[in-house]
């Protein structure tokens, strides 16, 4: 019997505070694993984690703290405003 199972195999914190996420998309027959492939995905720090793993959301929310989303606000380049006439 086929089945197919993902699971968050991965998990990472960067100097930065990106969370690097790798999720592992297994094809198991009768238990056992015949296929695998992976997908990858960072956030940002502050980013929206309502769609994510619990387990991602609990590192990140660890790793976030005001100073680290701060910092990373700070570097994003600032994007200028034209005056409307």
């Amino acid at each position: 019997m086929l089945t197919e199972q993902s699971v968050i195999d991965q998990i990472e914190v960067t100097r930065q505070g990106f969370v690097q996420v790798r999720r592992a998309d297994l094809v198991l027959r009768d238990g056992v694993e015949i296929a695998k492939t992976y997908h990858r995905h960072s956030l940002a720090p502050g980013d929206d984690l309502s769609n994510e793993d619990a387990k991602v959301a609990a590192i990140a929310q660890a790793a976030w703290t005001p100073e680290v989303i701060a910092a990373y606000q700070a570097s994003q380049p600032q994007v200028e405003q034209k005056p409307t006439e």
